[in-house]
């Protein structure tokens, strides 16, 4: 079974630098408490490791 990700934007990118708001965009979040599922990579992981503080994440298994 393939592991995913629930990714969740707990905080906003407003006043955080134009990398970390790209890397929120390109993760699919738009919105406040917007979450997406995605598949568990290191792609992904290496993505949410930077905007770390600005995410909550929650393993699921599909």
């Amino acid at each position: 079974m393939a592991k995913k990700l629930k990714i969740t934007l707990v905080k906003s990118p407003i006043g955080y630098p134009y990398d970390q708001k790209d890397t929120v965009k390109r993760l699919g979040l738009k919105r406040m408490h917007q979450s997406v599922v995605k598949e568990d990579i290191p792609q992904i992981r290496g993505m949410i490791r930077k905007v770390r503080h600005l995410v909550s994440v929650e393993e699921i298994e599909e």
